[in-house]
């Protein structure tokens, strides 16, 4: 069985030491810094294009850019599938207090002919029911919703986690017609599983999953989302 992090209690104590020590300013800078990292790392490994400049960014540097005008909306980033300029995706923070419906109202408004094929928004807060309603109901593209805290430790470079490889369609089809069996009758992982959520998965997709351990020994195994 692959490794949750759901069931590791250490994690969450982990996560916040990543977090220093100072005063409240400095540890939410350092917040922002680690889960827009995170994001930007993200988007790299999902195939867009992020400028090495904005990965290899420090947190005195960060903190340097951010302090004068710490303001959520600077955090805002937007770049292209490297493969496909005409596939736009866009990173928005939101501050501290509550998502509700007239959140999704605007940020509706502020990307509105935009030609975005993904948005990504990281909140600081809560996300209210309707407003998660809403977000279905008004966007026709994929919105990723995440937490900062689930942004402050990438989990793909996690030691417990098993290398993840997302199949092409011509791979995935290579794939069922080698073993003779439906995608259905593959190992399943679901659509919130965090690797699933990571990558940006949808139902149907197929990943390859190669496992290098003492823990697990080493081999290799498929999983379809579903």
């Amino acid at each position: 069985m692959e490794p949750s992090f759901d069931d590791v209690p250490e994690v969450v104590g982990w996560m916040s030491s990543m977090v220093d020590r100072g005063g409240r300013a400095s540890q939410e800078s350092h917040r922002l810094f680690l889960a827009r990292r995170t994001a930007l790392e993200m988007l790299r490994d999902r195939g867009y294009s992020v400028p090495e400049s904005e990965l290899a960014r420090t947190l005195p540097e960060f903190r340097a850019w951010w302090a004068p005008e710490p303001e959520v909306e600077r955090l805002t980033f937007s770049t292209f599938l490297a493969s496909d300029h005409s596939d736009k995706v866009k990173i928005l923070f939101c501050g501290p207090e509550p998502v509700k419906i007239a959140t999704i109202q605007e940020i509706y408004d502020q990307i509105e002919g935009e030609n975005l094929s993904r948005l990504i928004l990281i909140l600081q807060g809560k996300i209210m029911p309707r407003a998660k309603e809403s977000v279905k109901e008004k966007f026709t593209f994929k919105v990723d919703i995440f937490q900062v805290n689930e942004l402050l430790v990438n989990i793909s470079k996690h030691a417990l986690k098993p290398k993840h490889e997302v199949l092409t369609a011509e791979e995935k089809a290579r794939l069922l017609k080698k073993y003779n069996v439906q995608d259905s009758q593959l190992p399943r992982m679901l659509e919130t599983d965090p690797v699933a959520r990571y990558y940006g998965l949808g139902k149907g997709t197929v990943l390859k999953v190669t496992y290098d351990s003492e823990l697990t020994g080493n081999h290799v195994t498929y999983r379809c989302i579903f």
